[in-house]
C-alpha cells in the first residue's frame, strides 16, 4: 500500500514533536472505510480494504515515507492552563497532497501510549471512534469545515473504561493539526525562533494571504479570527455543540476537530449543555462564540512577541483585532440566518431600495423567533425545515411545533412580509431555504442507538445513519425516523469524552 507522503511539519517544526511508532493491533478488523475521502486523497479503497491496507489503518505497519510523530502542545482546559499536553494517544503519520492539490494530514487516534500520555493507556474504544466518523461526515455534508475520518479499525483487544469495551483505531484527515495550544506551547518555551517558525508554517499552509501584509503575523491572527468566527456561526446555524472547546481543540485552519462529548441540540435553548464534565456550562450552546473569542485571545497572547518589538504596541494591535471578533461573528451569523429564513441580505436590500429600517426589522424578527422557540421548547432543526413548507403556503407543520401557536401566527405574518419584500417568488425562496435547512442531522438518540449496536458487534446501524446524514437536505424515502425528534424518554441526555 503506497502513500505519497510529505512531511513538512516534521521538517519545519522538529521542536514541536517527537518521533514515535503506533502500538499496532493484535487482530484488526476494518469497521468502516470512507471510500469518497480515500479517492480524494488519491488512494485506492480496494487496496485499503486489503490486508496491507488494513495493517496500515490498524497501526500495525507504518507505511513507507511516513514520519510518524506525536505532536506537543499546551492548552487551557475548562479555563485551566496545562503547560504540556500533546498527543497522548495519537500520531501524525504525515501529509499527503490530495487530487485537488490540497495538503492533508493523516493522523491516527487510539494508536497507543506516547511520551505525552499522562498516565493514560493510549487506546480508544469503538464507540467514540465511530462517533468521530459519524459526526465528521455529518458536519462535512452540512457544509461545516471539519476534520474527517478515513477509517475506523477494531483492534481485537479491549480497553478498560467504566466497563470493558472493544478497542479501535481511527485514521483522521485534517487540513492540519495546528492548534492554538501549539502556539501556547511554543511561546512558553521562550524560543522566539521556534514560535516564528510555527507562525511561518501556519501562514504558508493555511493563510498565505498574510504574506502580502507588511505585518504578516498580525495578518495571520486576523485571518484565524475570521476563520473561527465563520466556523462558530456555522455551528450555531445547525445546532451543534462541541462540548469541550479547550484551546488545544481549536485549529488554526478553522476546521472543527475532536468530536468528544459533542451533540446537536433538540429543543432550542442557548443554555443547553450535554457534556457530563461541563458542570458550570462553560461550553454551553449559547456560549460558544464568547469562548471562541476567549481562546483567540490566548492565541494573541502567544503571538505577542511577533506582533511588535514593543509589548504595549503588540497588545494594542492584538486587542483591536480581538474586539472585532464579535462584529465578524455577527456578520457570518446574520448571513447564514437570513438564508435559513429566506430573507434577503443587506446588500440585496439596499439594491432593492428597501426601507433603511429593514435590517432592524429582520433582527427583531429573529429575536422573536428564537424567544418563542426557547419558551415553548421547539425543536430547532424541525422548525427551520418546516419554514420552507410555510413559504410554500403550508403553515400547518411548523405551527404544530408550537404548543401555544398564537404568537407564532403573528410572527409568521411579519416573516412572510419580509420574505416577500425580497421580490422573489415564494416557491423559489422555499427551495433556497431547503438547501440550507437540513431534514436530517445526527440526532443524539440515533447516534447512541447506532454506537451501542456497533459496540455489541453490529455495524449496520452506523452504516445506515451515515448514509442518511450524507444527504442532509434531501428528503429520502423510508427515512422518516431519521427526521424525528427524540422521544421524551430519551432525556435527560449526557455525553462523555470517550477517552
Amino acid at each position: 500500500m503506497r502513500f505519497a507522503f510529505d512531511n513538512s511539519f516534521v521538517r519545519d517544526l522538529a521542536g514541536l514533536c517527537t518521533p514515535w511508532q503506533p502500538a499496532g493491533s493484535p487482530d484488526p478488523t476494518l469497521l468502516v472505510l470512507n471510500d469518497a475521502l480515500a479517492v480524494e486523497l488519491g488512494l485506492d479503497p480496494d487496496e485499503l480494504r486489503g490486508p496491507d491496507g488494513v495493517a496500515v489503518l490498524a497501526g500495525s505497519v507504518v507505511p513507507e515515507g511516513a514520519a510518524a510523530v506525536a505532536q506537543v502542545y499546551a492548552g487551557h482546559q475548562f479555563g485551566n492552563y496545562s503547560p504540556r499536553l500533546g498527543d497522548g494517544r495519537a500520531l501524525l503519520l504525515g501529509e499527503v497532497v490530495d487530487v485537488e492539490g490540497r495538503r492533508r494530514d493523516l493522523h491516527m487516534k487510539g494508536s497507543g501510549r506516547t511520551p505525552f500520555a499522562r498516565g493514560g493507556d493510549g487506546k480508544a474504544a469503538v464507540g467514540p471512534m465511530l462517533r468521530e466518523y459519524l459526526i465528521g461526515e455529518a458536519m462535512h455534508a452540512l457544509g461545516v469545515p471539519t476534520t474527517r475520518a478515513l477509517a475506523v479499525v477494531a483492534t481485537g483487544e479491549h480497553v478498560i473504561r467504566d466497563s470493558v469495551l472493544p478497542g479501535a483505531v481511527l485514521t483522521r484527515v485534517a487540513a492540519s493539526h495546528l492548534r492554538v495550544g501549539m502556539f501556547q506551547f511554543a511561546a512558553s518555551t521562550g524560543d522566539l525562533e521556534l514560535l516564528r517558525r510555527l507562525a511561518d508554517h501556519a501562514i504558508r499552509r493555511h493563510h498565505p494571504g498574510a504574506l502580502e501584509s507588511d505585518q504578516p503575523y498580525l495578518a495571520l491572527l486576523e485571518s484565524v479570527i475570521d476563520a473561527q468566527a465563520s466556523l462558530i456561526a456555522r455551528w450555531m446555524s445547525v445546532g451543534f455543540i462541541h462540548g469541550v472547546m479547550n484551546t488545544d481543540n481549536m485549529t488554526i485552519s478553522g476546521e472543527t476537530i475532536d468530536y468528544g462529548p459533542c451533540a446537536f441540540i433538540d429543543a432550542y435553548d442557548p443554555a443547553t449543555v450535554f457534556s457530563s464534565i461541563d458542570h458550570g456550562g462553560r461550553y454551553a450552546f449559547g456560549n460558544q462564540a464568547r469562548i471562541a473569542q476567549w481562546n483567540l485571545a490566548r492565541l494573541a497572547e502567544a503571538l505577542l512577541p511577533l506582533l511588535a518589538d514593543d509589548t504595549q504596541v503588540a497588545v494594542e494591535r492584538a486587542t483591536v483585532l480581538l474586539e472585532g471578533f464579535t462584529d465578524r461573528y455577527d456578520r457570518h451569523w446574520s448571513t447564514g440566518l437570513r438564508a435559513k429564513l429566506g430573507v434577503v441580505g443587506d446588500e440585496r436590500a439596499a439594491a432593492l431600495h428597501l426601507d433603511p429600517g429593514f435590517a432592524g426589522e429582520v433582527d427583531d424578527l429573529t429575536d422573536r423567533l428564537f424567544g418563542m422557540m426557547q419558551l415553548q421548547r421547539v425543536d430547532m432543526t424541525l422548525c427551520f425545515r418546516a419554514l420552507g413548507q410555510a413559504a410554500r403556503g403550508d403553515l400547518a407543520p411548523v405551527r404544530a411545533l408550537f404548543a401555544e401557536p398564537q404568537s407564532f401566527d403573528i410572527w409568521s405574518g411579519d416573516w412572510l412580509r419580509l420574505v416577500a419584500a425580497g421580490g422573489r417568488a415564494l416557491a423559489e425562496v422555499a427551495d433556497e431555504m431547503d438547501r440550507v435547512n437540513p431534514v436530517y442531522i445526527p440526532r443524539n438518540h440515533l447516534v447512541e442507538e447506532a454506537l451501542d449496536a456497533a459496540t455489541a458487534g453490529d455495524i449496520s446501524l452506523v452504516e445506515r445513519l451515515t448514509s442518511v446524514i450524507r444527504s442532509p437536505f434531501v428528503v429520502q424515502s423510508g427515512c422518516d425516523r431519521y427526521a424525528l425528534a427524540a422521544p421524551p424518554e430519551f432525556f435527560p441526555y449526557r455525553t462523555f469524552c470517550g477517552t
